[in-house]
């Protein structure tokens, strides 16, 4: 038996965290501000690529819909997070879709802005190749999950990834989710079908694995859970 890696998402999408407090204020400080709703859109698939942004407060949510409206939540970055990196390198129009999963705030840099800082700073363009490499290296254990895990590893995979970004420990094995979460967010992030994520989670809290109150998630055992994400070798 092994285990398919959780997607690190507090850690490998943490911009520039290794660069001195000095370099990412000469590069974010004083830039706009903007604020994002829960919901709202930060730009989509094909809009231009015309610099990054900063996440200061709230989560992201970076996703992909398929023609029949159905989307696929790929990561969720939170403060301290870049967004829209690749446009710091090609500019080219967006890959992907990026919304707000809670209200946000972030700011933002220009390309142009960009490539100025690393002229002063030329570290900073080789920080952006390891956060590159760790976004490839998380989007290779999601394709592994998809293609591994049960529909239960899966949904487990999700909280877990959920739990290391909006949890609070509560003692050995005990998370307590600090927002609300839609079963249809469990469902996108987890790449299965809704009532999939609805079957699962009754067989969860019947077994005391995870409690669930008006959208608000409660894990009991995280051992258990970790258990699920097991496949056979």
């Amino acid at each position: 038996m092994s285990k398919i890696a959780r997607f690190q998402t507090p850690h490998s999408a943490n911009v520039l965290a290794d660069l001195r407090e000095r370099l990412r204020s000469d590069i974010f400080a004083d830039r706009s501000l903007r604020r994002l709703v829960a919901g709202e859109v930060l730009f989509s698939v094909g809009d231009t690529g015309d610099g990054c942004y900063r996440i200061e407060q709230g989560l992201l949510k970076i996703a992909v819909t398929s023609p029949k409206g159905e989307e696929r939540v790929l990561a969720i970055l939170g403060p301290g997070s870049i967004v829209g990196e690749l446009a710091m390198i090609d500019g080219l129009p967006r890959s992907m879709s990026v919304v707000a999963f809670d209200n946000c705030a972030l700011r933002f840099v220009s390309r142009e802005t960009f490539e100025e800082c690393m002229k002063t700073h030329p570290e900073i363009g080789k920080q952006l190749m390891v956060i590159l490499a760790s976004r490839l290296r998380a989007a290779d254990q999601t394709m592994a999950a998809m293609s591994f895990l049960t529909v239960k590893g899966r949904v487990a995979r999700a909280l877990l990834n959920l739990a290391g970004l909006i949890g609070d420990e509560e003692g050995p094995g005990h998370i307590l989710f600090r927002q609300k979460i839609s079963q249809t967010d469990l469902a996108a992030m987890a790449g299965v079908a809704r009532e999939n994520v609805s079957r699962t989670l009754s067989e969860w809290q019947q077994r005391k694995l995870v409690v669930r109150s008006s959208n608000y998630y409660r894990i009991n055992d995280r051992t258990a859970l970790e258990n699920e994400m097991s496949f056979n070798d």
